[in-house]
């Protein structure tokens, strides 16, 4: 292997390369960033063995090669090296490659090229183009509810799955961690058109990595049967990740308690709750990190007691309709889902004090999320005079 590349030409895909293999642990192999130059171009990739990435860049070949370098330090070392032109080189045994710019020279050992092997290749077949801000977007107002634990299975997975009813089809892309759910829906048919029946799973460890590779520009995607693949719409970039064959639970149960006549409606400003509750959560303590909502007409009471930090007690106007009295929600998630609504209108749907809540905004379009009430017991504490 021989060639000439600009070192900004290839530094991002070297930074994106390096961001999904592992830093010290796993295999040496998993530890390598695969530089191959060929047709022009230099190739940048890399893979845990799930995640795929895959870069090719412009550059002058010498002569054609493939070689597997350390990859943190080797893109360590181009990140820290100026703009302007690197020489790629295998030395005379082929044991180390030759990094040089000007003055500067490197040497560094190659892997063993048997190590290497080949890339899922991208489907063209049935590829729709969609935009990656969007995806951004979704993966931001749903991943938050998606569970953290593997061992989860499902609920640790973002649901994506085509749909219709009687206004026509759309996507519902969905999140459930157990406590909390969170759902949009959107219109597209070429992506309704691409997905299976059943939908796809994406587990959320996957989606971090995901969101390092999408920026705000258009991208391509495509599915095979076991992989999900995107491309940058110049071809340059393709990123894939495995789906998972888990069973995503069915929620249409509770989401149809939403609309039962006997349901509870408060309508309140997003602002205005958001502080409250970001000063009643001073008053939170481990065992009790909740708010309770007091319902009277035309207004709503904010409380909270903390053995060792006292009692805080606000209100505020609300629109209100139903039955509901009381009720309690884990302080510091209601605050993480507000702050995923962009409506200075919040609406919340009650079906009891211990059952399913639903939140929308009056402009957040197909945007709903599911949290699960608190159950509160009523504490009395006692001083040392009490006793």
């Amino acid at each position: 292997m021989y060639l000439k590349v600009n070192r900004d030409e290839v530094i991002e895909g070297l930074q994106k390369s390096a961001s999904i293999i592992p830093a010290k642990t796993g295999a040496a192999y998993l530890r390598t960033i695969w530089l191959k130059s060929e047709s022009g171009n230099l190739r940048i990739m890399s893979t845990d063995s799930n995640l795929e990435f895959c870069g090719t860049y412009p550059a002058e070949i010498i002569e054609e090669g493939l070689a597997g370098v350390q990859g943190r330090a080797f893109y360590e070392l181009v990140r820290k090296l100026p703009s302007g032109e690197l020489t790629i080189k295998n030395d005379s045994d082929g044991s180390s490659i030759l990094v040089e710019q000007g003055s500067r020279k490197y040497k560094l050992p190659v892997n063993d090229p048997t190590w290497f092997q080949k890339f899922s290749d991208f489907p063209a077949e049935g590829a729709v183009f969609w935009s990656g801000d969007f995806l951004l977007e979704l993966i931001e107002r749903v991943a938050f509810c998606i569970s953290d634990e593997d061992s989860m299975e499902a609920i640790a997975c973002m649901n994506i799955v085509p749909s219709a009813d009687d206004n026509g089809k759309f996507i519902e892309v969905c999140g459930l961690n157990g406590h909390q759910f969170a759902r949009l829906k959107f219109l597209n048919d070429d992506i309704h058109a691409l997905l299976p029946e059943e939908g796809i799973l994406i587990q959320k460890k996957y989606l971090a990595e995901l969101k390092k590779w999408l920026t705000d520009d258009e991208i391509e995607m495509s599915l095979s049967e076991k992989r999900l693949f995107f491309k940058t719409a110049d071809g340059k970039e393709t990123f894939s990740l495995p789906l998972s064959y888990y069973q995503f639970p069915n929620y249409k149960n509770f989401l149809a308690k939403l609309g039962d006549d006997d349901v509870s409606r408060m309508k309140v400003d997003k602002s205005e709750l958001f502080n409250a509750l970001d000063r009643i959560s001073i008053f939170n303590t481990d065992s009790n990190r909740c708010a309770s909502f007091m319902f009277n007409p035309g207004e709503l009471v904010l409380f909270s007691q903390g053995q060792e930090v006292g009692t805080a007690t606000e209100s505020m106007e609300i629109e209100f309709s139903g039955e509901m009295e009381r009720i309690a929600f884990p302080t510091k998630n209601l605050i993480e889902i507000l702050g995923h609504f962009q409506s200075g209108g919040i609406n919340f749907t009650m079906t009891g004090s211990e059952a399913p809540c639903g939140v929308t905004g009056d402009e957040d379009n197909e945007y709903l999320v599911i949290v699960m009430p608190m159950k509160v017991q009523e504490e009395t504490y006692y001083s040392e005079e009490d006793v």
